[in-house]
This record gives structure tokens, C-alpha cells and sequence, in this order.
């Protein structure tokens, strides 16, 4: 995805300035599932997965004057969730069968994220000792390529420690099943009335 944790500071930036992501996310914490129908698409900087679509554009859909600011964190939330679990549903088709997910970075300290995730992707989350996925992930594979790892699962054995786990919440379940398939009709709906 080319928007994960970006797309809530996106929003907090511009919609809520100043205000601490604990308090967002609070606030998104106080809605059900699905936000009584509002979603969000996350394509604040055009996609690649599985769109390869620069020209993708983000939204809200299904807003009424009963959604306050919660509704529309818990939908950035949910609509990021939804992104991840493309990318997964790309990955079973190719006959992957993942049995954990791992999170790092910005969203992984916030605890109603990880839950929505993991609901979303019907996986636990694990979390590792340390949050930066990317630099380190880059780390271990010029690890392996100066000869000090075999491969990157030998890399992985050697470093990576798991500090904790998120299961997903089963109540959550049919709610997220529901919402990923309105969310994979959005972008193919609003494709063709995006301006240009």
C-alpha cells in the first residue's frame, strides 16, 4: 500500500490539527464496526496494490449528520485494513496461506488499529521488539548480501523477537466480512467520476 498510517496523519493534519492520536483514536474506538456505513477509500497518493493506478483518489462514502469525527477515524482505520487485506487476498491467490501477519511502524501502537486489522484479516498480529519494519527489514537483507545471513529466513531466526500478539475479534468478524466486500466496489465505482 502507498497509504497505511499516513492516511490518519492526513487526517488528523488537516482535519484535526494538534490533535493527539490516542484522542483520535479514542474517539473511533466509541463506534461499532463499520461506522454505521460510512468507509473510506485510502488512496491519498494513488495505488499499487492491487490497483496500479496513480491516478487513485481517496474518499469518504456513506456519510449522514450522525457521523462525527470517531465515525470517520474508525473509517480511516477500517479503510486501511480493508487496503491490507487486498494485499493479502492477492497473496492466497498465489497460493500463500498465511497463518500470523507482523506490524510495525506508526500504527502499530495503536491497540484499535491492530484489533481492526487483524478482524479485518481474520489473522493474529504479532509485534516485534523493534518498530521500524522497513530499515530493519532493509538492514537484514544487506545482511544477507554481505554474506552474514544465509537467506532472509536464516536473517529473521537470527533477530527478529516477537513482544506481543493481537487476535482478531471474532465479534468483529461478520461486521468485516461484510464491509471488505462494499469496499472492494467502491474503487471501481468511483473510478469512472474521479476528476482527472
Amino acid at each position: 500500500m502507498l497509504n497505511a498510517a499516513g492516511a490518519l496523519r492526513w487526517f488528523r493534519d488537516g482535519l484535526a490539527p494538534g490533535t493527539p492520536y490516542t484522542e483520535l483514536t479514542q474517539d473511533a474506538a466509541r463506534w461499532e464496526p463499520g461506522a454505521e456505513g460510512v468507509m473510506f477509500l485510502p488512496y491519498l497518493q494513488g495505488e499499487r496494490t492491487p490497483y496500479a493506478d496513480p491516478d487513485a483518489r481517496g474518499s469518504f462514502t456513506g456519510l449522514s449528520l450522525r457521523h462525527d469525527r470517531g465515525a470517520l477515524v474508525r473509517a480511516v482505520l477500517e479503510g486501511v485494513a480493508y487496503g491490507l487485506r487486498d494485499s493479502l487476498e492477492l497473496l492466497r491467490n498465489l497460493g500463500v496461506d498465511p497463518h500470523v501477519g507482523r506490524a510495525s511502524g506508526g500504527g502499530a501502537r495503536s491497540g484499535l488499529w491492530l484489533e481492526i486489522v487483524a478482524s479485518v484479516l481474520g489473522l493474529p498480529l504479532e509485534l516485534t521488539a523493534v518498530e521500524e519494519g522497513s530499515a530493519y527489514g532493509a538492514a537484514l537483507l544487506a545482511g544477507v548480501a554481505s554474506g552474514a545471513y544465509a537467506n532472509a529466513e536464516e536473517a529473521v531466526q537470527a533477530t527478529v523477537r516477537v513482544r506481543d500478539r493481537v487476535e482478531p475479534n471474532v465479534a468483529w468478524a461478520h461486521a468485516y466480512e461484510e464491509g471488505y466486500a462494499r469496499f472492494r466496489s467502491l474503487y471501481p465505482a468511483l473510478r469512472g467520476v474521479e476528476a482527472g
